[in-house]
């Protein structure tokens, strides 16, 4: 029997494809190799920084929760498809996860950014961020994967070193209320509208991160 293949443009240009039987295997696999040995705690934390250390990039087609899981095949992703992961290899540890959204603006960055996309910056509508609530030992934690450690050389907000038990930080300031959802309502979360601003931004804001990583030597 055939089935549908998911199609992603890679940051090289090159196209890799995986049939939906095979995404719930590639969770399994990639839980069992970082959890393995470990007691509730560190099995957390390995979870969390594997996570954290894909590089940072905004691939909107991994925004849709059938798809984030095409994450680990390009090792590039953004907010949601990575709590997307994390939610449900927290939830394969007998965690409850909530997530949690924050509107923020592009533009809070601009200082950071190069003079081309502190333009485009200005010009974008504003951002839905996703992390985790995750109730550990009868208190909701943040847990925020967002950035990888190599965007922390130009002061962008990184977890490096997470306790297991505590709050995150958010990579972001939030503006407005914080939106609160269960897993089974992912579909509700709404993604950024795309547009040929969006796309140029998105294109212009992942360039610029591999720049960083190659500038600090982390590049994967």
């Amino acid at each position: 029997m055939n089935h549908p293949e998911y199609n992603v443009d890679c940051p090289s240009g090159n196209q890799l494809s995986l049939t939906p039987e095979a995404m719930p295997d590639i969770v399994a696999a990639r839980f069992q190799e970082w959890t393995q040995g470990k007691n509730p705690r560190e099995a957390r934390i390995a979870i969390f920084n594997r996570i954290r250390d894909i590089p940072y990039a905004v691939i909107p087609e991994l925004n849709d929760p059938g798809r984030y899981i095409k994450m680990l095949e390009l090792n590039r992703g953004s907010c949601t498809p990575k709590h997307f992961l994390l939610c449900a290899m927290f939830q394969k540890l007998g965690l409850t996860v909530l997530y949690v959204v924050y509107r923020y603006r592009w533009d809070e960055f601009a200082e950071l950014y190069p003079p081309e996309l502190r333009k485009l910056a200005r010009e974008m509508p504003m951002g839905n961020h996703l992390a985790c609530k995750v109730d550990i030992n009868g208190k909701l934690v943040l847990v925020d994967a967002t950035l990888d450690p190599s965007l922390a050389i130009v002061g962008l907000t990184v977890n490096q070193d997470w306790d297991g038990v505590s709050d995150t930080l958010l990579p972001v300031q939030p503006v407005g209320e914080e939106q609160v959802y269960h897993p089974a309502e992912a579909d509700l979360i709404q993604a950024q509208e795309l547009t040929d601003t969006t796309r140029t931004f998105y294109s212009g804001l992942n360039a610029w991160m591999e720049l960083l990583r190659v500038k600090n030597g982390g590049r994967k």
